[in-house]
């Protein structure tokens, strides 16, 4: 089965619901954030501190080639790898592409942003970001399922559309 692709903004459920989705697929799961994590020995914080957004990136990138190759998964994308087309564009040929689209005021004011670099600047900071993004989510989605109550309500939404 080819893959089932969850973009959208940072703390919109991609990883929860991705993986209620893996589990009712009976697919592997893959988050891109925890891929970098493991192959880095490091946390996605820590990386921003010590090496910078752009090598954050580039490791995003490789990371999406790398699970572009394989089948049968359920992929969970970190918010920004949409931004970068040859990022996002692997993942597309290899799959379908779920835009989960969460209100960014209902994301910053119930998830934690403790552990997410991009959302350190303060809440205007968070929505011009959810602003900015949207867009690039929309145009690289075959399916935008509005976010649900819960991860397996979302779940049960993408799998509706996917007609499973």
């Amino acid at each position: 089965m080819k893959n089932v692709v969850l973009i959208g903004m940072m703390g919109c459920g991609k990883s929860s619901v991705g993986r209620v989705l893996a589990q009712r697929l009976g697919m592997g799961f893959a988050d891109t954030d925890q891929c970098i994590e493991a192959a880095l020995g490091r946390s996605i914080p820590e990386i921003f501190a010590t090496e910078g957004e752009a090598f954050f990136r580039d490791w995003e990138l490789g990371v999406a080639e790398e699970l572009a190759r394989k089948e049968n998964l359920v992929i969970a994308c970190g918010g920004g790898l949409p931004t970068r087309p040859d990022a996002i564009a692997s993942l597309k040929y290899s799959g379908t592409v779920i835009f989960l689209d969460r209100d960014g005021e209902d994301i910053y004011d119930h998830v934690s942003m403790d552990h997410r670099p991009l959302g350190q600047a303060g809440r205007e900071a968070f929505l011009e970001r959810c602003r900015q993004r949207e867009p690039v989510y929309r145009q690289w989605a075959e399916h935008i399922i509005p976010s649900r109550a819960t991860a397996q309500e979302t779940a049960q939404a993408v799998l509706e559309a996917l007609q499973l």
